[in-house]
């Protein structure tokens, strides 16, 4: 069989990172697929090619779709666009579908737009809302307490000055507030030492967790696996891609529960009754990168895809303390 053809959106600033591994898992690829991170379309352009009936492609940021516009009419009524978030696809899609896959974090795209505040390399507005709606970074850094802010720094970026970092923040705001990225990053600088050379940027983790919480993003993953496996067929195949270990870690988690046959106890935990897996890990461990890809989009050297089959076993809703969410989740 000829390999299936994986097609990007000319020109587009968004590489879909290990697009070939969720194909190759799948050929051939068939029905209708649920991508619920649209962005530049480019695993919904890779799927529809490869030979997917129909995909039902879900954004909350609505400058996705008038993005689209020059190529999706190309695919007539096999490509639906839906304003939405990935939390509702199950309701979205409207019927059981054959595949679902999930990008998760911000994209290359919305990283490349100074106006919309992702970015500490960009100086723009601290706006950092995917949808455009809601709170911005701007209100949360000039409005949230100094505990709740140094809460977010650690547990959403894992940044270990996260106290210090807080501490600033609600220095800085007090004299006046912080509305541009090129503000926050200056005061986040102060807190830190130099990089060394190959390190990241200081601001990486900070700008990571306001970012995470704006978006309510654990909240939203969370909803959307839950969604997705109300929304996935017997033998469908969900696909979800990471880019950084905390969101790994939830969905590392949520998989391995929903794939477990109960049992497992220990004279620190009781065992848990049979159960029957909801889902088949397809395979075990996680794709990452190959060096090919790495040359060709360094972005990806994080990302991790892990890919699993759903069973014919009714969808259940987990309690999501065991899922190792971030503390300020379970708090809200």
């Amino acid at each position: 069989m000829m390999p299936a053809r994986v097609a990007e959106p000319p020109a587009s600033p968004h590489i879909p990172v290990l697009l070939r591994p969720i194909l190759d898992a799948v050929t051939p690829v068939r029905g209708v697929w649920v991508d619920g991170t649209f962005g530049a379309g480019g695993y919904t352009r890779g799927l529809l090619d490869a030979g997917a009936d129909k995909v039902i492609a879900i954004d909350r940021d609505p400058s996705v779709f008038e993005m689209a516009k020059v190529w999706a009419g190309d695919y007539g009524d096999r490509l639906a666009l839906v304003e939405g978030t990935f939390s509702d696809l199950d309701e979205i899609a409207g019927a059981p579908v054959d595949g679902v896959v999930l990008d998760l974090g911000v994209s290359s795209m919305q990283l490349d737009q100074p106006e919309r505040g992702f970015s500490f390399l960009r100086d723009g507005p601290l706006d950092m809302r995917m949808s455009g709606k809601g709170q911005s970074a701007a209100d949360l850094v000039n409005t949230a307490s100094e505990e709740d802010l140094a809460d977010i720094l650690y547990h959403y970026g894992e940044e270990r000055q996260a106290r210090r970092i807080a501490r600033a923040i609600c220095r800085a705001r007090a004299e006046e507030p912080i509305r541009t990225t090129a503000e926050l990053v200056e005061i986040v600088e102060k807190q830190l030492p130099r990089p060394k050379p190959g390190q990241s940027h200081p601001a990486t983790r900070s700008f990571q967790a306001i970012r995470i919480a704006v978006n309510d993003e654990f909240g939203q993953l969370a909803a959307g696996l839950e969604a997705a496996e109300r929304a996935l067929k017997p033998g469908g195949v969900l696909a979800v891609v990471t880019f950084h270990s905390l969101e790994d870690r939830v969905v590392k988690r949520y998989l391995q529960l929903a794939a477990s046959e109960g049992g497992g106890g220990s004279r620190y935990a009781p065992e848990r009754a049979s159960e029957t897996p909801r889902f088949r890990l397809t395979p075990k461990k996680p794709f990452a990168p190959d060096p090919d890809e790495l040359a060709a989009n360094p972005r990806a050297r994080s990302a991790r895809l892990r890919i699993a089959t759903r069973t014919d076993a009714p969808p259940e809703k987990l309690d999501r303390t065991r899922l190792g969410l971030p503390a300020p989740v379970l708090k809200g």
